[in-house]
């Protein structure tokens, strides 16, 4: 199986995160996974957005919870892009697969709305850093969509992966990884190295994919990729293809 190549909210090299001319940079690369955020404004909207006030990459102030559609569209990213709805880019791209972060609360209902109404069961990865959000997403669809693991489930993997016996691991897996079919996590937590020969045997074991975010670094990439990862998340889509077109792993390459 190919790796599956995710550009981590589009691809710019100008700071323009989570803007359709970003995503459309990726896609005009030929990346075919997506990951974004999103976060819903205090009317019911679902943006893709990572923070969740407007502070950091637009000149506009404010919680996008609290803020009506209308006002946050006043934003630009960078100065120069508007912040797309979810719609749009489901829209724009109908054979992209997306990888979507679920931010807030407030969004849980909104982004299971839009799954279904836009039927995107077989095109998302539903991700969250927490398992409770993630799950309550998943519960509201009317089919099953892929979702990743959040903090706890994965401490709880890495940790007793390596004690627990098979048996004894499969039965966790089963219980606090239910509906998981990814472990999306970084390389290390802190001291903590997540990403081993013994952590990807262990997943493959079990049935899940590893997904490594976020490897700016070619190096970095091919080390990952020799010790058999199923993904990587990358800033930098323009290197992580380089990487996968030297190895003869790219898609069509």
């Amino acid at each position: 199986m190919m790796p599956l190549a995710i550009a981590h909210r589009g691809f710019s090299l100008d700071g323009l995160e989570n803007s359709m001319a970003a995503f459309r940079a990726a896609v005009d690369l030929g990346f075919r996974h997506l990951e974004t955020d999103v976060h819903t404004t205090a009317d019911g909207v679902l943006l893709l957005f990572h923070d969740k006030t407007l502070d950091r990459i637009t000149a506009e102030r404010g919680r996008i919870a609290d803020l009506p559609a209308a006002t946050v569209a006043r934003a630009r990213i960078g100065g120069t892009e508007p912040i797309p709805q979810l719609a749009e880019l489901v829209q724009a791209y109908p054979d992209v697969r997306l990888n979507i972060d679920v931010k807030d609360w407030n969004s849980v209902a909104s982004l299971a709305s839009a799954i279904e109404r836009y039927a995107l069961h077989d095109r998302v990865l539903v991700a969250s850093f927490s398992d409770r959000r993630r799950r309550a997403v998943l519960r509201q669809l009317s089919r099953p969509a892929a979702g990743s693991a959040g903090t706890v489930s994965t401490a709880l993997f890495v940790l007793l992966g390596p004690v627990l016996p098979v048996p004894l691991m499969s039965f966790v897996v089963r219980r606090a990884l239910n509906g998981v079919q990814a472990l999306q996590v970084p390389v290390r937590y802190g001291r903590v190295r997540v990403v081993t020969p013994g952590f990807v045997r262990r997943a493959h074991r079990h049935g899940l994919q590893v997904h490594v975010w976020t490897i700016n670094e070619p190096a970095e990439m091919h080390r990952l990729l020799d010790l058999g990862v199923d993904g990587i998340i990358t800033d930098r889509a323009d290197l992580l293809k380089a990487v996968l077109l030297e190895r003869g792993r790219w898609y069509g390459g």
